[in-house]
């Protein structure tokens, strides 16, 4: 019988020490949402034509948006388009970027 109970013993401690493990593996919608926000903060975006790095941004996707509206296409990820409809839109964010640094001169 005390064999038994030093191996029951054995189990209870087991399952303390690894109860806290587990609760913290379970990913939680809140932390999904942040690891997205902070992967997609740091994704940088190589330009060929232009021979340049992009940060994708909040920023930087707000414009992608507006270049989607101004061709009044549905949002589609950046990464899924072909490589003409980036080039396309990589053209057209160089095209506009001095209007923007414009923008900011003038609200600040």
């Amino acid at each position: 019988m005390h064999r038994g109970s030093k191996l029951l013993a054995s189990l209870f401690m087991s399952a303390a020490l690894a109860a806290p493990i587990a609760v913290n593996a379970v990913a939680r919608p809140q932390d999904d949402r942040d690891r997205e926000r902070q992967e997609r903060a740091e994704r940088r975006m190589y330009d060929r034509e232009h021979r340049d790095y992009h940060n994708w941004d909040d920023r930087e996707d707000g414009t992608y948006r507006r270049w989607l509206q101004e061709r009044h296409e549905a949002y589609r990820d950046f990464n899924r388009l072909k490589r003409r409809e980036q080039r396309d839109y990589w053209n057209w964010r160089h095209s506009h970027e001095q209007h923007e640094e414009h923008e900011e001169h003038e609200q600040h």
